[in-house]
């Protein structure tokens, strides 16, 4: 009975080491020399027997044994028979925003009052304590891109998140780093939803109206602040006017936040699966210059020399899922490759097949990739869209996705190839110290295998 009690605390409360591990240390007084390893760069090639050294939570240097000079007092790990690599970068995840999928009051994936809800930041939401997070960074991911889930047309800002730190606002790297919008079958309210768009025709017009009401507002609200700047002038405006007051300039959340995507700014991700789908949404980010990065494009083989003439960057996940009836068995399969060799920048996803993105599922964020080798993607380009490509896409790509010197000390070792679903992960280290290599499941397993 005892045991069972201890079982139920022990799921149902939250320890928190795992974000606050990073408090109680300073990265900047270790220094770290792994020797003897094989670096996957990925930016420069494979180095087969290699030395990292990592200080003040950077990698401090990165070449062939014998030429890389280690600090004296260096901590030296020894790594023959390993592979190193940069730490993988999950592009969908809704980490800290569901724990338990059974549970309302730890689900805060999506606002159901409003198709349109750009007003609203992952960031005000995100719980760092979620147990999701150490089950995926025991299999080498270090960073994530949260969204909301995918119900509203437009959903949320996302925030970029790395997977440790001192505190909640430390592991949000970048907040509202992307638009979270969706066009499909998904998004359109039926029944008792009346008030929304229930036809694909209704959610392209309402779309279109909302970036016009943001034009119009980003004219009324400079026209405002002119009139602010030259009191002088609006005297002499007003003394021409009737007695009929002008409203004054009201902010609004809603259009305010679709400003720095409608100039163009930070990237929007589209999340759309059907090739007339995509056509469709298509037409209107061109229409109004939007910086797109599109998501999912599962079922879009007949459109896919366009999306490369497009040239934007595509999300991919799930590669997993089924082919229509009239697909070839490996339709979705072959996606990665197909746009790889079309010299589309790809990034894969850990999400799951024939559902929604499920934070379950980042820890197999490796092997989707490893699957899409298995059908025809080349090695070298499914490591960068789990690393590098993630990276460049959020705007962080000068700092993570890459052993190199000056980047962010994101690093894991492992006993073989990260694509493989044999390796294991011995070691990561974030901000160049080693996390513990710890989760609810393993303190259980411990707890019980005794």
């Amino acid at each position: 009975m005892k045991k069972l009690l201890f079982v139920a605390l022990l799921l149902a409360g939250n320890s928190g080491w795992h974000s606050g591990w990073l408090s109680a240390q300073e990265p900047a007084k270790k220094v770290i020399a792994i020797s003897g390893a094989r670096l996957l760069t990925v930016s420069h090639g494979t180095i087969e027997n290699g030395v990292l050294v990592m200080a003040d939570g950077k990698i401090a240097a990165v070449g062939e044994k014998g030429k890389v000079s280690i600090p004296k007092g260096a901590q030296i790990v020894d790594a023959h028979g390993m592979t190193v690599y940069p730490g993988l970068i999950d592009p969908e995840t809704n980490f800290g925003l569901i724990e338990i999928e059974s549970d309302q009051n730890s689900r805060d994936l999506a606002e159901p009052s409003d198709e349109i809800m750009p007003n609203m930041h992952v960031a005000d939401a995100f719980h760092a304590e979620t147990e999701l997070i150490p089950v995926a960074r025991l299999n080498g991911i270090t960073n994530a891109v949260v969204a909301p889930a995918s119900d509203d047309t437009i959903a949320g800002q996302d925030i970029f998140i790395q997977l440790a730190g001192a505190d909640r606002d430390a592991m949000m790297l970048g907040r509202d780093v992307a638009l979270a919008m969706n066009f499909g079958a998904a998004q359109r309210r039926r029944g008792a939803h009346a008030a929304f768009p229930s036809t694909r025709m209704g959610l392209i017009a309402q779309l279109r109206q909302t970036f016009l009401d943001v034009q119009d507002y980003i004219a009324r609200r400079d026209a405002a602040a002119a009139k602010k700047d030259n009191p002088a002038d609006v005297k002499k405006e007003d003394a021409k006017k009737d007695d009929k007051a002008e409203k004054p300039f009201k902010r609004d959340l809603k259009l305010e936040a679709l400003i720095p995507y409608l100039k163009g700014e930070r990237p929007v991700v589209i999340g759309v699966y059907e090739g007339y789908d995509i056509e469709t949404i298509m037409e209107l980010a061109q229409e109004f210059h939007l910086k797109v990065v599109l998501n999912h494009v599962t079922h879009s083989q007949e459109i896919l020399d366009k999306i490369a003439a497009w040239k934007v960057p595509v999300i991919l996940g799930s590669i997993y899922d089924l082919p229509r009836a009239n697909e070839r068995f490996d339709a979705v399969y072959t996606l990665p490759a197909e746009l790889a060799k079309r010299g589309v920048k790809i990034a894969i996803s850990s999400a799951d097949a024939g559902g929604p993105v499920s934070s379950h599922s980042s820890r197999n964020l490796p092997y989707a990739a490893g699957f899409a080798v298995a059908y025809g993607l080349p090695y070298d380009e499914a490591l960068k869209a789990i690393t590098l490509n993630v990276a460049q896409m959020f705007g962080f790509g000068d700092s993570l996705g890459s052993l190199d010197v000056g980047k962010t000390a994101n690093v894991v070792m492992a006993n073989g190839d990260p694509l493989d679903v044999r390796t294991e992960v011995k070691q990561v280290y974030i901000q160049g110290l080693a996390v513990p290599m710890v989760t609810r499941q393993t303190k259980l397993r411990d707890e019980y295998s005794k």
